[in-house]
């Protein structure tokens, strides 16, 4: 979850192929990978022929190593980031988005608690509306990061074995679902632990399908959000300045709900929040191209850096939420119907007749 596919890096991934070396097979004789296939027979249904099978057709790729050591959240400032998904496209499709899917945001909104604007930037922002789910084998993505990326070689060897448990769960052959460079998949980009744990059968068709099926996608992307920690109806961010003099004593880019809306005030940062002063909330230092813009985030947009943890991720997530919005609510304006104008007095109903006299 925490990396997404964009189609910018699938084309720097193209351009970076010759230099990283091409693909290989993994080596099932590894003693790491042997490790795996020991643990995973004697703690899983899968058998070590089949692991083995499985293990040898996946491919290491180079290229999926570099770009995981090129994260935008990593490598550009907010200035840099922001354009990449706050676009006159990205809003429009947004909105045409919604508007085709208005039901299945609306449910997921309904039981999650999440409103339907979040539901839709989150899916904008990691595959476009669904259009760019991914182009690399997951068997392959997860296998590369399970044991030629050692920085984080736990996780993902844990993630592989919750993906091939997944596939047994879907009854699909774990070659033919294709993700993102870090294993992500469908729409919302889930892990395959996250899959496995918060995905939902929206519809009750007996089946999870996080690719196009929008009821399940969206209350999935709710039930993430609920899950970890979401409060209805509570605010996301606000603007906010810093009295002359404090700037240097505060910390804006540290990623947790270390302070209150009231120590905040106590430390010189000015905002408006309709919050309790005990309610949590972090400084957020947002580099523009004309210096620091300081922002306050709350217990939702925490929520928001659980799906990426980025407070870059969170912003554009909360902008584009923001801007879609606004155009559906044009849009559901200019379509309503006009209201029915008085009739013409000449067409009014005459009044009763007077009563007899006696």
């Amino acid at each position: 979850m925490r990396t997404f596919i964009r189609s910018k890096y699938l084309f720097l991934a193209a351009l970076l192929c010759a230099a990283c070396g091409p693909a290989a097979a993994l080596d099932i004789r590894r003693a790491d990978v042997k490790e795996f296939i020991a643990h995973m027979s004697s703690t899983t249904p899968f058998t070590k022929h089949q692991l083995r099978k499985l293990l040898k057709a996946a491919q290491s790729q180079p290229t999926i190593i570099d770009a995981m050591d090129r994260p935008a959240e990593k490598a550009k400032p907010w200035f840099e980031y922001r354009p990449i998904f706050i676009t006159e496209r990205r809003i429009r499709e947004g909105v045409e988005f919604w508007i085709a899917h208005r039901q299945a945001l609306d449910q997921a909104s309904i039981r999650s608690g999440v409103a339907p604007e979040y539901l839709a930037a989150i899916l904008g922002v990691e595959t476009y509306y669904g259009r760019l789910t991914g182009s690399y084998r997951v068997l392959d993505a997860l296998a590369t990061l399970a044991f030629d990326y050692p920085a984080r070689a736990k996780f993902f060897r844990d993630e592989l074995e919750q993906y091939l448990l997944l596939t047994r769960d879907l009854g699909v052959d774990p070659l033919s679902l294709k993700g993102s460079y870090a294993g992500a998949m469908g729409a919302p980009q889930f892990m395959p632990s996250n899959y496995r744990r918060y995905a939902v059968d929206a519809d009750a068709d007996g089946h999870i399908n996080l690719w196009n099926n929008w009821q399940d996608v969206c209350a999935s992307v709710g039930n993430y959000l609920k899950e970890h920690g979401w409060n209805a109806g509570e605010p996301v961010l606000s603007d906010a300045s810093v009295e002359e003099g404090k700037s240097a004593e505060l910390d804006g880019r540290k990623l947790a709900l270390s302070e209150t809306v009231a120590s905040l005030h106590t430390k010189g940062v000015n905002f408006d929040s309709s919050l309790p002063t005990e309610a949590p909330a972090l400084l957020i230092a947002a580099d523009e191209a004309d210096g620091v813009h300081w922002r306050v985030g709350y217990n939702n947009f925490y929520v928001i850096t659980r799906y990426n943890h980025s407070a870059l991720y969170a912003m554009a997530v909360y902008e584009l939420a923001a801007a879609v919005k606004q155009q559906v609510l044009l849009s559901d304006a200019a379509h309503m119907p006009l209201p029915t104008p008085p009739l013409p007095s000449s067409t009014l109903p005459l009044p009763p007749p007077p009563a007899a006299q006696q």
